[in-house]
């Protein structure tokens, strides 16, 4: 399945990482799912909501959920 027709199909809330283009390279979104309409799609990320063109997508699937932060060290 063509990675704009991934997005298109995935439940909101899926857990995703999505390859697009970006003046001279690529890049990556890794979140939640949280947004879509017919050009692009919004993944909630740890810093910030990052809207992506679908036309830009080179790449995108389903990843497992984040593990659990770690607490903070006690240096005892």
């Amino acid at each position: 399945m063509p990675p704009p027709q991934f997005l298109s199909q995935a439940r909101l809330g899926t857990r995703v990482v999505v390859r697009y283009r970006i003046e001279g390279g690529l890049t990556d979104a890794l979140g939640e799912l949280v947004a879509r309409t017919g050009s692009e799609c919004t993944v909630r990320t740890r810093r910030a909501d990052v809207v992506v063109p679908l036309a830009l997508v080179v790449a995108a699937k389903e990843v497992p959920p984040a593990p659990p932060r770690r607490g903070p060290r006690n240096f005892s």
